[in-house]
């Protein structure tokens, strides 16, 4: 384990995506932070340049062949953005070799290996799910700080736990009957080529998909129950549309006891008053404008027709991905959480 302060020698390994090209971005800017090298598969080798032009003249490195070896004694982090279920092929190896591992797929979000073989695949890395910390700072920061394997949150879950959780554990609202109704942008799908994305299709079209079967739903209920002691039922409705990034919540919920939106909006103030990524808005709701190429998420509380309805938005590749990694290493190697975020 390394030192706690000083520069964090940092490797990532998945630089070729969306959220791989917002972790160097984030990670080259850091004051702390040395990025030792960018590594990936076979077939996706070469001038990081090549898969992220917008980098040209700033990040003059390549994309190199992933071998675990290279890494033992040089690095104190490793970064993973690899898709779901190839992060557990590659955790293994770091851990052994002593290096700790922010990993940003789901591969380490689920306790139980049974709930992750149900949506995902087999587990071929069980033993290490119950090490994992949940890397949703505002709730499992203490954790963070001793972890050496982080499971980075989806950006679903986190836009729609922070709205939920406080008022739970405050027995506003009933741990039943909840409706999370999200919208997300394209970039959330990776950046995979397939007909649904292409730009025929996504161009001005805004549908819904996977209602209740998507991978999220479980994650939103296990992180939500763990916070708050409570049995959550969540009914999880996603939505895709024709922008870039970002994701907004709608959440439905029905009230525990009579309450007004003051009361649900002091709540969660009260909840986020340390959080330096968390805006509540008590006179407007959020918007993907006002929280694209940050790391914060804003929230809203609004009592209407005896229902209880919450407001989020986030940018799904920043406090949805890459930017909550950084806040994770920061908390890991003892920096303030906002270091390089700014």
């Amino acid at each position: 384990m390394s030192e706690r302060a000083g520069t964090i020698r940092v490797a990532l390994v998945g630089g070729s995506g969306y959220a791989g090209f917002e972790a160097i971005r984030l990670l080259r800017r850091h004051p702390s932070v040395g990025l030792v090298g960018i590594y990936g598969p076979p077939e996706e080798l070469g001038p990081i340049t090549e898969f992220h032009p917008l980098l040209s003249r700033t990040v003059e490195m390549d994309q190199e062949l992933y071998e675990a070896g290279k890494l033992a004694g040089r690095v104190d982090l490793a970064l993973l953005c690899v898709p779901h279920k190839v992060a557990m092929s590659y955790v293994p190896g770091l851990r052994d070799a002593g290096i700790r591992v922010i990993d940003l797929s789901a591969d380490y979000r689920l306790k139980d290996a049974g709930l992750y073989e149900k949506w995902y695949c087999p587990h071929t890395d069980a033993g290490r799910l119950a090490e994992a910390v949940y890397g949703l700072p505002e709730y499992f920061a203490k954790q963070i700080a001793e972890a050496d394997l982080v499971a980075n949150p989806g950006c679903y879950p986190t836009c729609a736990v922070l709205p939920l959780a406080p008022v739970l554990k405050a027995g506003l609202v009933e741990p039943a009957g909840i409706v999370v109704s999200a919208v997300s942008g394209v970039s959330g799908a990776g950046r995979k080529s397939a007909p649904a994305y292409h730009f025929p299709r996504r161009n001005e079209n805004f549908e819904p998909y996977a209602p209740g079967t998507h991978r999220h739903m479980p994650e939103i209920e296990e992180v939500l129950s763990e916070i708050t002691g409570l049995e959550v039922d969540a009914l999880f409705v996603p939505h895709l549309c024709p922008m870039d990034r970002g994701i907004l919540c709608s959440i439905y919920a029905r009230p525990a006891r009579q309450v007004t939106a003051e009361q649900l909006t002091d709540v969660l103030e009260r909840a986020y008053a340390d959080a330096p990524f968390v805006r509540v808005r008590a006179d407007r709701l959020p918007a993907t404008k006002d929280v694209a190429t940050t790391n914060f998420c804003d929230l809203a509380a609004r009592a209407e027709k005896g229902r209880v309805i919450l407001f989020s938005a986030l940018d799904n590749l920043i406090k949805g991905a890459s930017g909550q990694a950084v806040q994770n290493m920061n908390i890991m190697f003892g920096l303030d959480q906002a270091t390089g975020l700014y």
